[in-house]
């Protein structure tokens, strides 16, 4: 199994940056890459970024040039964050940390993301 813990939510006002974690731990040997989604009020969960470990990065166009996905690693643990910059209030929604091994996807608690205009 794999943990993930997610941070770094909250409220800003548009043009504001937030940034966001999350920590892998647990079976992390398994994965091969680490991606954000997010849900907004009455729409679908969608795809927002993702990284490789080995560092290829892929964006949603609603968010390239405004967001950027990092990763780092320890021998315990996956991090990966999301720097959101320039942020509109139609980036507002929860955000949910994302993962894979070759039998199961993982997600996430959720953090959630308010941008006012």
């Amino acid at each position: 199994q794999v943990q993930l813990v997610e941070s770094g939510g909250g409220l800003v006002q548009a043009g504001g940056s937030l940034r966001l974690s999350c920590a892998a731990s647990g079976r992390i040997f398994e994965i091969g890459f680490m991606a954000w989604y997010r849900q907004a009020p009455g729409k679908q969960r969608e795809p927002v970024a993702a990284v490789t470990l080995g560092g290829t990065t892929n964006y949603a166009d609603s968010v390239k040039g405004r967001f950027t996905i990092s990763f780092s690693r320890d021998n315990a643990k996956n991090t990966v964050y999301l720097q959101m910059n320039s942020l509109k209030p139609e980036d507002t929604g929860v955000y949910y940390c994302n993962t894979q091994s070759a039998r199961n996807s993982y997600w996430g608690q959720g953090t959630q993301v308010t941008v006012s205009s």
